[in-house]
């Protein structure tokens, strides 16, 4: 699919921009500049074309700022990527120095690059457009982002020097969506670099690096699913800024529309309080999960560290603790693949369907052996067994007096059922009904 990368200096609406293309809030807006690091991918149709559009950070030269280079270099991936590069100015401001930086690193690539002047808001704005023509970059287009002005001549203009698609396009909709989700600083971009194998996302010490949910196609080593990294979520009381808010947001948002996902947690200070809320979220929201203990290096251990440590984290997790734990050090490069195993595997048992006929043969047996107990002289009997067509695996047991099951006696089903199928990672759902 042919891809536009959308550049620019800090705070002149590329983020805007991006989000009216893709027709959703998919990248956080603000005032602030430089709330945009990471390279962020969305998808938008126009006049009958499809093609992918990423949104970058500010282009800067200063170097005072511990993320400006990282921001640069991934302009640079975005450009060396692109097929159009669609340049974003600001009419108020003029030309400035960043300006001309990034006009002359787009004329020396030699990519086809569209100038757009943002934020002409009026027709008294018009003239401040031509000043743009000395960028050296062709015809200039006056577009207001928020309002939405101006963009229907930009894309027509964009569409025209995009290359046709040659092959079938790729149904990314349907494949599996694996994401990281952890509290800040636990090591989430440096796993999705380590497994993509590039430096896709800005890794730095500082907490709260990464803002947006950035979302990957990962293919390689037999795996084939959308990978998302999203921003580490901070107990409520201590985000104070609008930013950190909306990365949260996104961050939770990103949890809902998964199939797996997995839970990062620093082997230094173990399964803390808003590891457990994130965990809870993630059960809340019937999402399979594979637990990483990331930073196993700097633990101190003897022959037994593992098994106690994993007994430990299974005891805290009860009684949802069926779940894969992976141990990792990504900055070592161990056991980070054992990750992608494990996703892979919890998704099978996620989306398994059990026939009906195996499920009432095994079960039956089961509930016969141990019956429901008796409710004021009432006896309960469980008679039929089926699966019920929803995304996470969910019971039907039909009954008699389904109002008289109490949880103890779901759980017991729960466990039977966890014994006779795998679904190790997964959450069950089970309902009574009338019979």
């Amino acid at each position: 699919m042919s891809l536009l990368a959308i550049v620019g200096r800090p705070n002149v609406g590329k983020s805007t921009l991006f989000n009216r293309l893709v027709g959703m809030r998919k990248a956080i807006v603000d005032d602030v500049s430089g709330v945009t690091r990471d390279r962020h991918y969305g998808r938008c149709e126009w006049c009958g074309r499809t093609f992918s559009v990423v949104d970058t950070g500010g282009y800067t030269s200063s170097d005072e700022d511990v993320f400006e280079e990282e921001i640069r270099r991934q302009v640079v991936l975005a450009v060396e990527e692109a097929d159009v590069v669609l340049f974003m100015t600001e009419a108020s401001t003029g030309v400035t120095d960043y300006d001309e930086t990034i006009a002359e690193m787009l004329r020396s690539s030699g990519k086809k690059v569209v100038l757009a002047v943002n934020k002409v808001d009026n027709f008294s704005d018009q003239c401040d457009i031509y000043q743009f023509y000395t960028l050296g970059l062709g015809e200039v287009f006056s577009i207001a982002s928020t309002t939405g002005s101006g963009t229907g001549d930009l894309l027509d203009a964009i569409v025209k020097l995009l290359p046709e698609d040659e092959g079938s396009e790729r149904p990314y909709e349907n494949l599996p969506r694996i994401t990281i989700v952890g509290k800040p600083n636990v090591g989430k971009s440096s796993l999705t670099n380590e497994l993509l194998g590039v430096n896709r996302n800005i890794v730095t010490p500082v907490a709260g690096t990464t803002r947006d949910s950035i979302e990957t196609y990962y293919n390689r080593f037999g795996h084939e699913f959308m990978l998302v990294d999203t921003a580490g979520m901070r107990k409520k009381t201590k985000v104070h800024e609008d930013i950190e808010f909306y990365s949260v947001m996104r961050s939770v948002r990103a949890i809902e529309n998964s199939d797996v996902c997995v839970l990062m947690i620093d082997a230094t200070s173990g399964m803390e309080g808003q590891d457990m809320s994130i965990f809870n979220l993630i059960q809340k929201n019937n999402k399979a999960c594979v637990l990483v203990v990331n930073k196993w290096d700097l633990y101190e251990k003897d022959s037994n560290t593992l098994k106690k440590y994993r007994e430990a984290l299974l005891e805290r997790l009860a009684p949802f603790n069926d779940i894969p734990v992976i141990f990792t050090s990504v900055i070592n490069h161990q056991r980070v693949l054992d990750v992608l195993d494990a996703a892979e595997k919890v998704y099978e048992n996620y989306s398994r369907r059990i026939p009906t006929s195996v499920l009432n043969d095994r079960m039956l047996p089961e509930i016969a052996a141990y019956p429901p107990p008796a409710y004021k002289g009432k006896y309960i009997k469980i008679k039929y067994i089926t699966q019920l067509p929803t995304k996470n695996p969910s019971f039907a047991f039909f009954c008699n007096l389904p109002q008289y099951l109490k949880d103890p006696y779901k759980r017991f089903l729960e466990n039977k059922m966890r014994e006779h199928f795998e679904f190790t990672g997964c959450p069950l759902t089970i309902y009574f009904r009338q019979k």
